[in-house]
Formats: structure tokens, sequence, C-alpha cells
């Protein structure tokens, strides 16, 4: 056990160049290279001003506490309260430099945070483990199968163990993917050729970058609601109901932090309607590395490709926009088999899982881990 660990909040500076930055790039750096020794690249990683940037979302605050062992900063938890909903949960990401991990400083970082997340009124603590391919295939390491039923995460794994331990609950799995990009011209064209043959000319196509048009604000927010009312898989904000002014400030918020927001959305020409959307995200300081976010078509749209269509499509604007960037990361639900068929026929490939663990913390009393 590491007796002579002290766990501290992180203060956080004005400016990553500042007098007073470096603690804060100290656990930047924790962070990045626990990705590198999980994923073999830090492309996962914040870049510290993205992070300093990010802690101004007003849709979520978060603080993070560190654990230094002598003056040295050996592991960090971000906790993320969010605050436009889900007002019980709080998300960790824990991380511990390789060389002090199995030493206890994971446990008494996350003791920690549940204590500040309990004192902040949350009560259902969500963490997240994460697992690359290689670690998939070990046909000896048993296998822990969430509450969803599908997917798993090898058991015996340093990280499932820890879970395990500190009361968490394997809940539901992640497939992390990812494409090379710029797609194969040729895989474009019989991409597009399949999904135009499937929908006929029913549908048409409509891009934008950072902004939603006016015009087709309205009908955004309705498909956002109406994605969230279907439980159509790929939503993330299922729980929140949108209007035109959460878009526009959402829209904000994210120009504020530098990233920049690639959309193809698709139209029903018959009735006008918007029925389908997927967005691309650009980090300010990583062109390089791009992050597929929310993929939405509704129920009853499905079956002419429209998903693929979109993708394709959305796909080829990145690379037009942003030549710069070589691979773009997804992550997916085992379940949503019609996402992940349009993915596979993109180019993606698996790159391992993320489990996603939950523990429902007491009102009162210490916190158990």
């Amino acid at each position: 056990m590491a007796d002579d660990v002290r766990i501290e909040q992180l203060w956080i500076p004005d400016a990553v160049d500042g007098p007073d930055a470096a603690d804060f790039l100290a656990a930047m750096e924790v962070g990045r290279k626990v990705r590198m020794q999980t994923w073999g690249s830090d492309d996962l990683a914040y870049a510290p001003q993205e992070k300093l940037l990010e802690m101004a979302d007003p849709y979520e605050r978060q603080v993070i506490l560190v654990a230094r062992i002598g003056s040295e900063i050996v592991g960090t938890v971000d906790i993320a309260l969010p605050l436009a909903d889900n007002l019980d949960v709080a998300e960790f990401t824990l991380d511990i430099l390789p060389e002090f991990q199995g030493r206890g400083v994971g446990r008494q970082l996350l003791a920690a945070a549940e204590h500040l997340a309990r004192d902040e009124g949350r009560h259902t603590i969500l963490i997240d483990t994460n697992h690359p391919g290689a670690s998939l295939a070990d046909s000896e390491a048993g296998q822990l199968v969430p509450g969803s039923g599908m997917g798993f995460v090898p058991l015996g794994t340093r990280e499932v163990e820890f879970a395990r331990h500190t009361g968490y609950t394997l809940q539901h799995i992640e497939k992390f993917s990812s494409c090379t990009l710029p797609l194969d011209t040729k895989l474009v064209a019989e991409l597009e050729a399949e999904a135009e043959d499937a929908n006929a000319g029913r549908y048409r196509l409509h891009h934008w970058t950072d902004r939603c048009p006016d015009q087709w604000l309205e009908a955004v927010v309705a498909l956002e609601n109406r994605a969230g009312e279907d439980g159509v898989p790929g939503t993330q904000t299922q729980d929140m109901v949108f209007d035109g002014g959460i878009l526009r400030e959402a829209e904000e918020v994210a120009i504020a932090q530098g990233r920049r927001t690639v959309v193809t959305a698709v139209e029903h020409v018959a009735t006008g309607e918007l029925v389908g959307l997927t967005t691309i995200s650009v980090l300010a300081l990583r062109p390089d590395v791009v992050f597929q976010d929310d993929t939405v078509v509704l129920q009853e749209h499905r079956g002419n490709k429209l998903g693929l269509l979109i993708k394709v499509a959305n796909m080829v604007r990145l690379s037009e926009q942003f030549p710069d960037a070589r691979v773009l990361y997804t992550w997916n639900a085992p379940e949503n088999r019609y996402l992940l068929t349009v993915n596979q026929q993109l180019g993606f490939t698996t790159a391992g899982v993320t489990g996603i663990w939950q523990k429902e913390l007491p009102d009162f009393g210490p916190s158990k881990s």
C-alpha cells in the first residue's frame, strides 16, 4: 500500500503557460501516459489547452483530484458533474501512472472522489475500463458480460478486478473502433452508389459546419427529440428535451472550445422532414484525430441505407475541409448492429472495448471502497 499518498484538488490555471500551470500539466501527462499504455498511442489523450477549454463547459462542472507521492503527481481522477440533466450522476475517469499501479493509489483516489460526489448530492457513479483488442482475443481469459447481455470485458485484468473489488457493477459495453482517413475513392463511389440505389431519389442531403442553418434549426430539434423518444441508437442526450436555444448554446460552447463540427443531414423529399443526421467533431489542437458523434436515423426510414448515405458523405466532406485528419474514432453499443454494419462497410476496425460500470452511493456514512 502507498501509505504516503496525499490526495489534493488540482488547481486549474488560467493559461497552460502561466507560472501556476505546472501541476495541471503534470496531471495531463499522467492521462497521456496511461493512454499510451492502454492503446499504444496518445490519440485519446487531452492536450492541456483542450482540457482547459473543456473545463469551462457550462453544461458540466469538472473537478480533478490528484494523488501525490512526495512532490510527484502519480494519479488523477477527473470528476464530471452534469448540470443540465442526470443531476444525480457523477462520472469518474481514473488514471494512475503505470509504475504506480497496484500500490493502493487508485483506491485512495476513488474513495476521495466518491466522498466529493456524495457531498455534491450525486449518488450514481459511473466509471469506465478500457480494453484493447489484443486483450479480448485471449481465449484463456474469462469473460464478464454486462447487465445488457451484449459484449464482454476480459476477467482477471487489473482494471476489471479493481472495479469489482471497489463495488462497481458492469452495466454495458461500448465497442471502440477506428477508421483510417481519407476514405479510398473507389470505396466511396461503390458505397454512394449502393446507398443511392436503395433510397431511389426519395431523400436529399444537406451539409453544414459548426452552426446549423436557421432554416433547419427547428427540423434538427424535432429530429433530436424524436430520436430520444424512440430510443434511437446513437443518441447520447435521450434525457434532454431539445429546443432551438439549447442547440444554439451547444454550438457556441463547441466553438468556444475550439471544436469544429461537420454535419450531414438527410431530408425526406416527400414530406420535407429531416429524418437522419450524423456529426463529426474536430478538436482544436489535434486536427489529425477526429471523433464520430451521434448518428441518428428515424426508425420508419430504416432499410433505405440512409445511415450509410450520410456517413459516407460526411466523411468525404470532413477530408475536404480538414485534410490533416488521419483517423476517425467512434464508440458504439454492441446491440446497435445497424451502425456497426455501416461502420464495417466504411472500413472501421475494432480497436477494443470500453466497459461502463456503475455504483450507487449511500446517503450517509463513509464511502465504501
